[in-house]
């Protein structure tokens, strides 16, 4: 007979007080004789990284040693499920191990040419851009990711990467293909022809209004807002004041209008979700500092811890602590809605009904 193992604690999202067993790997909460508890506290289903890049760095793909130490630093900050929003690395290989986060890749990154940070990204002319799409879709794990605008040298400022009917072209491609299509998306000019063309996510958001925010609850266009990513904004703009100072205005108007943008979407009853932005400037294992962000313009800590554990889960199709589930949750030694900073010194992690060991 298997060996099971004793979790005791309020059990979240709804908080009551249950007895969790973990047997072969499965959650149960059918008693268990003989078995031995293995830890008291608050039990969250596995926390969600849902932006999130696993083999990348400053400079573009990482080899395998450093993409593991990535995935490490997340699996330890208690990410267990990572939806990689482009990689230039092929890191299918993660699937294999055990120990590291169950993730959800979306391919590389489909650029215009030119137009995106050197190494990361397919840029491709508008006319390839379905063809890229379509590949992407049957390569990744059910989501691509383009690039919805970037710096045009030619305007100075921000501007979409392609054609509205391009991206239309590459969203049915990749719907064709059964996959999702989400966008890196700063500025307003290329959201309306994504969201009327069925994206099913945008990254970022910085650039809805309340017209287009309207058109998101339409369309049940999700978002994923990378708050602290967001607060880099006065760097950028700092950085191409000089040179482009029409890109560094907007970047700035966006930066002071960011609470607000955000949490008309959310009001509006937008699903929002966690995402880090791990990789590249961005450091991994942090996704329990995007919950303190998405708290700090205005969320409530419940839906903000929500959209980094059970509500990205269902989003994103994995179980949370369901009878039978995969035994993959966190524990904490104080109510973590109470005490968001509690998320950075869990004091189990489960994952696959393995407790692991940080660090290693």
């Amino acid at each position: 007979m298997p060996t099971a193992q004793r979790f005791r604690g309020p059990v979240l999202p709804d908080g009551e007080p249950r007895d969790l067993y973990v047997v072969d790997g499965r959650i149960t909460y059918e008693p268990q004789a003989g078995a031995e508890t293995a830890a008291q506290g608050w039990i969250v289903p596995g926390l969600v990284d849902a932006h999130c890049h696993l083999g990348l760095d400053d400079f573009g793909a990482t080899d395998d040693e450093a993409t593991e130490q990535q995935a490490l630093a997340d699996r330890d900050g208690g990410a267990l499920l990572i939806r990689d929003a482009g990689s230039a690395a092929d890191t299918r290989w993660i699937h294999d191990r055990d120990d590291l986060p169950r993730l959800i890749r979306c391919g590389r990154h489909i650029a215009a040419t030119r137009r995106y940070i050197r190494g990361y990204a397919h840029e491709v002319e508008p006319e390839d851009l379905a063809t890229y799409a379509a590949q992407e879709a049957r390569n990744g794990d059910g989501w691509i990711k383009l690039v919805g605008d970037w710096i045009s040298r030619d305007e100075g400022d921000l501007a979409p990467s392609f054609p509205a009917d391009a991206f239309a072209a590459a969203i049915a491609a990749a719907h064709a293909e059964g996959a999702k299509v989400t966008a890196h998306c700063f500025g307003h000019g290329v959201l309306p022809g994504l969201i009327e063309a069925g994206i099913d996510c945008i990254e970022h958001g910085t650039g809805l209004t309340e017209d287009l925010v309207d058109a998101m609850v339409e369309h049940g266009t999700r978002l994923v807002p990378t708050v602290m990513q967001l607060d880099k904004f006065p760097e950028h703009a700092a950085a191409g004041r000089e040179r482009f100072p029409d890109y560094a205005a907007t970047m700035t108007d966006l930066y002071d209008r960011m609470p607000s943008t955000l949490m008309a979407a959310y009001e509006a009853g937008v699903p929002i979700y966690a995402g880090s932005d791990g990789g590249g400037i961005s450091r991994h294992g942090n996704i329990a500092g995007e919950v303190e962000a998405l708290v700090r313009i205005g969320m409530p800590a419940h839906d903000a811890l929500g959209a980094a554990s059970w509500r990205a889960r269902e989003w994103l199709g994995v179980d949370g602590l369901e009878e039978g589930a995969s035994a993959d949750f966190v524990v904490y030694d104080r109510d973590p809605v109470a005490d968001l900073s509690v998320l950075r010194t869990p004091s189990a992690i489960v994952l696959r009904g393995v407790a692991v060991s940080r660090g290693r």
